[in-house]
């Protein structure tokens, strides 16, 4: 990369922190238990809205892998979910009725909050509706993948984003509170999937699963993202520039091994396709504050017209981390 590509990226990321900082009068705080993080604790930060029925297994699966303090947005919930995090001792909660889109859907408030909270801590950075899944987690804390990371002097661990379906129309199991999602949806693809390295950035690009095949089978350049690189050990002068795709330093997304071996990587199991779906899809569609004037609802808006199954005869049922190595989706690299 050229001297002036470097300066360009330099530039870029103190023009996102800047723009954080001025978005930080966008948040109001609810309840503030940041005076309890100890200098070694893990955090979480996250965006939602409307999350109400997710939020006890999201928090106790977290909890369980070693997550010490949950620092999260609320943008303008009416379902109970800000009345719900609220009371729960190891959540810091803000709240903000000022626009999704307008603040790079979340990305500038959380830079903020993290700029402000998360330097020199490991932090994870995902959706409600995203579980993380590393080498050995059945066995290991997370506290004994950031220790190799630490030890390995390696800053950041990505996860592929890998959609989790049920078998029949995603309304025949209805979801309950506190349930493990992962009860209803067990099916995943193992393939279909396409990398593209970003001469930009420097990160993979990946897309397609069940979504780019059932969604966007005609549009499929137009299928989300599914690189995600959400753990880091953060600095404040970090800088998320596309929800957790990419980050500035451009050094942070060198994630995977260009001379052809494998670096350490999990995945990020998504949850999205309950009987609350249908719901979630319709509200956004209402609010307009997605992506691309809202392209990929309105996608899943006209496929829920016709009770889709995502489910094939190459769907593969999920059974642990193992079966992901095997499969090629992540790698535990060098950490035996």
């Amino acid at each position: 990369m050229s001297l002036i590509s470097r300066y360009k990226l330099r530039l870029a990321r103190k023009r996102w922190l800047i723009r954080a900082f001025r978005k930080r009068h966008e948040l109001r705080p609810v309840v503030l238990r940041t005076g309890q993080i100890a200098p070694s604790d893990m955090l979480i930060f996250t965006t939602m809205r409307n999350e109400r029925v997710r939020l006890p297994f999201f928090l106790k699966y977290y909890r369980d892998l070693g997550v010490n303090h949950f620092l999260i947005v609320d943008n303008d919930s009416d379902d109970g979910s800000r009345e719900y995090l609220a009371e729960q001792d190891d959540v810091s909660l803000w709240t903000t009725k000022h626009s999704y889109k307008r603040s790079r859907f979340g990305v500038d408030w959380l830079n903020w909050l993290q700029r402000k909270y998360a330097d020199g801590h490991w932090t994870l950075v995902v959706d409600p509706d995203e579980f993380f899944v590393y080498p050995f987690c059945d066995t290991r804390p997370l506290r004994a993948l950031t220790d190799w990371l630490d030890a390995s002097s390696i800053k950041s661990f990505s996860a592929m984003l890998l959609d989790m379906y049920p078998k029949g129309p995603f309304d025949v199991m209805p979801y309950h509170e506190g349930q493990n999602p992962f009860e209803i949806v067990q099916y995943f693809d193992s393939g279909n999937y396409s990398f593209i390295r970003n001469s930009k950035f420097g990160n993979l690009w990946i897309q397609g699963g069940p979504r780019a095949r059932m969604f966007f089978a005609n549009n499929p350049e137009r299928a989300p993202a599914l690189n995600k690189i959400p753990l880091v050990k953060w600095s404040r002068k970090y800088a998320y520039v596309s929800s957790t795709h990419m980050l500035l330093p451009r050094g942070l997304n060198q994630v995977f091994d260009v001379w052809g071996g494998e670096k350490a990587s999990g995945c990020l199991l998504h949850a999205k396709f309950l009987d609350t779906f249908a719901a979630k899809a319709e509200e956004e569609m209402r609010r307009h504050q997605h992506y691309a004037n809202s392209h990929e609802y309105r996608a899943y808006r006209e496929a829920l017209a016709v009770e889709p199954d995502l489910w094939c005869k190459f769907s593969e049922k999920y059974i642990n981390w193992r079966q992901l190595e095997i499969l090629g989706l992540m790698s535990k690299g060098n950490w035996a």
